[in-house]
Parts: C-alpha cells; sequence; structure tokens
C-alpha cells in the first residue's frame, strides 16, 4: 500500500478481474472506475468514465442529504446510527429491522407506510429465522427500508403527502433529483430512466459524475459548499463510518472498509473515510484528504453487474490510494483483496483479483 500515487492513470481499457480456478483464469470481468479531485478534476480512470449508469444505491450518502438539509433530522432528533441508517443497503439483521421499526414509530408510522417493498432478508441468520418461523418478509426488511425512513420523515417536517412519497413528481424524489444534478455537476435532464429495486425513480448518470458527486462529500471546503451542505455531508460521512453496521451487515465489504478507515484514522488521525454499495455492480467511495493525497471520490461500475468484480476492484483502489493503512488492509480488507473461490467443502481453489499491472501507468 501507498501513501501517495506519483502519475494519473488514464487507460481506456477497463479493470479486468480474474476468476481464477486452479491454474486457469476461468473467467474474467470488466470494471470501469473513476476517481475524481472535490474540484472536479478526473484523477485516475480507466475504461469509459463518462459511460452513463444507473448509480443505484451507491448515492445513498447523496439520498439523505435532503434529510440534513431541510432541518428534519434536527425536528426528530435523530441520532448518528438513524443517519446511518437512512444511507443503508442494510441486510435486514434483528438490529437493523428493530431500528428501522423504531424510528417509524416515532414518526407515528409503520410498516404500512413504507412504499418499498417487501424482501428477503441479506443476512443469512434472519432469512433462516423467518423460515423456521414459518413468517414472510415485510417492508422492514427490505433493504432500503431505512432510506425510506428518511423520505418519510422528511415529508412530514415539510408538510407534504407521506402517499406517493416514491413518485418522480413528489417533493421528496425532486429534491433528491436537484441534489445528483448539482453534486454531479452533469446536466441530467437527457439521461435514461428507470425504476430502483425499492419502487424511487432512477436517473442515468455519467460515472465520471457520480465520482464528482461522492468527491465533493469528501472535501466540501474546496468547492465552498456552504455552511449547511458543508455540516450535511460531513455528519453523513462520519456517521456511516461510525456505525459502518447499520448502513451495510455482516461480511460485506462496506463494513470492512469503513471498519479499515476507523483503524487508520486512530493510528494515522487520517480523516474517516465512508463507502456504499448499490446494485449490478456500483459502488462508491468517499476520501476526505489525507497526507500526500487531496479529497477523492471513486466512483467504481462493473460491467456485467457482478458485485464480487466490483467489490475486488473498490478493495484495491482503497488501497492503492492509501485511504487505508497496511495493518487495517490485512486484517479488515483481505477477504476483499484476497477474495477467495472456494467448494462447496469450503476448500480455496482460486482466487478473484485485479488482472497484474492494472495500476501503471502507460
Amino acid at each position: 500500500m501507498t501513501d501517495t500515487i506519483q502519475s494519473s492513470i488514464r487507460s481506456n481499457s477497463p479493470v479486468i478481474v480474474e476468476v481464477t480456478r486452479g491454474s486457469l483464469v476461468e473467467s474474467r470481468h470488466r470494471v470501469h472506475a473513476v476517481v475524481a479531485d472535490a474540484a472536479g478534476e478526473i484523477v485516475h480512470a480507466w475504461g469509459e468514465p463518462d459511460r452513463e449508469i444507473y448509480p443505484r444505491s451507491a448515492i445513498k450518502p447523496l439520498q439523505a442529504m435532503a434529510l440534513i438539509e431541510t432541518g428534519a433530522a434536527d425536528r426528530w432528533g435523530l441520532n448518528d446510527e438513524r443517519i446511518a441508517l437512512a444511507c443503508a443497503s442494510h441486510s435486514a439483521s434483528a438490529a437493523h429491522v428493530m431500528a428501522v421499526e423504531a424510528w417509524l414509530a416515532d414518526l407515528g408510522l409503520g410498516e404500512g407506510d413504507l412504499e418499498c417493498g417487501p424482501q428477503v432478508p441479506g443476512d443469512e441468520m434472519a432469512a433462516n429465522g423467518l423460515i423456521k418461523r414459518g413468517e414472510a418478509p415485510c417492508r422492514l426488511h427490505n433493504n432500503c427500508s431505512g432510506k425510506h425512513s428518511g423520505f418519510l420523515a422528511t415529508a412530514l417536517h415539510l408538510g407534504e403527502p407521506t402517499a406517493g412519497y416514491i413518485q418522480a413528481d413528489h417533493p421528496v424524489q425532486k429534491r433528491l433529483y436537484d441534489v445528483l444534478s448539482e453534486m454531479g455537476g452533469a446536466e441530467l435532464s437527457g439521461t435514461g430512466r428507470g425504476v430502483d429495486g425499492c419502487g424511487i425513480p432512477v436517473y442515468g448518470m455519467p460515472l465520471s459524475a457520480l465520482a464528482r458527486a461522492v468527491a465533493k462529500m469528501a472535501g466540501p471546503e474546496v468547492v465552498k459548499l456552504g455552511p449547511v451542505r458543508t455540516a450535511a455531508v460531513t455528519r453523513i460521512r462520519e456517521s456511516m463510518a461510525k456505525h459502518n453496521f447499520m448502513v451495510s451487515g455482516r461480511g460485506r465489504l462496506d463494513v470492512a472498509a469503513m471498519s479499515a478507515g476507523i483503524a487508520t484514522a486512530k493510528r494515522t488521525g487520517a480523516p474517516v473515510l465512508a463507502t456504499k454499495t448499490g446494485a449490478e455492480g456500483v459502488h462508491t467511495a468517499i476520501l476526505p484528504a489525507q497526507a500526500g493525497r487531496p479529497a477523492v471520490g471513486i466512483a467504481v461500475k462493473a460491467e456485467d453487474g457482478t458485485k464480487r468484480a466490483s467489490d475486488v476492484v473498490m478493495a484495491h483502489l482503497l488501497a492503492w490510494l492509501g485511504a487505508v493503512d497496511a495493518d487495517a488492509g490485512k486484517v479488515e480488507l483481505a477477504p476483499f483483496l484476497e477474495m477467495p473461490v472456494t467448494n462447496w467443502e469450503g476448500r480455496v481453489i482460486g482466487q478473484v483479483r485485479p488482472e497484474a499491472g492494472w495500476n501503471r501507468a502507460g
């Protein structure tokens, strides 16, 4: 791992992620990646930096900004754990579900007010528990239920209807669209349109714009976002890091990366980082400035939507950029830096890894 990167990489080729089995490379994934600084400059890029993607849940830290900027977080006395939950793609462990249920109760609402659909928990223990009890998953189990609770809290605070808050013409969604446009610095009016898994609108966005948006969250002082927005993005980043389990769940990269960032911060005094996964192989990282490196944002997209590919590339980028130190990387990021391929007996029979030379200029 290094503390500084000597030369910028601008490669027309994506990062190739190899999946080995024994002595052969059995499969390959193509991963596009962009590292931008807070001023909007592309520092490193692999593949197509302006490739239009749906950013999916990788933008949840951006989507949580209105919760704070509107005063809703203060109105409802939200602690940092609930701010983290508003940014979550959680695994629906018992802790996640109880936290969402308690938040809704404090708002005078319940599961029926959530407009995300039911989802089988990503947490294996929680999923097995439902099966054993003969229960069906509900909307509280949806990995986006924390984000939706934040939407409802904001709507209630502003006196807006809670019914239909997932519709594109609802003020909640209009605010999110404005945040994406402002933070990414890209015109989104002519980009793709779709519906996310949780029912809200999704907007096509250049990968480079996504990197620039999270870079601004990493260095709000560089672009002078103003006191309200600066306070919001700083609180989001720090809440996510502090309560990283609420953002994600057991055995997932976001928990590992943010835990490594906290360990690094304790040893070096560097500010904490935040990362956020999204469906279809999208991932973002918010890296505040530290010695030898300015504040940057990372945006990654696996072309085939494979999570193992985006996880491996994000882990290697964090290590290569010096966002986590060697000790933290060995402990926390090891399963993603050297992702094992195992058989059904649990024996390691291969590895998921970036192709050699991916981080060399020229």
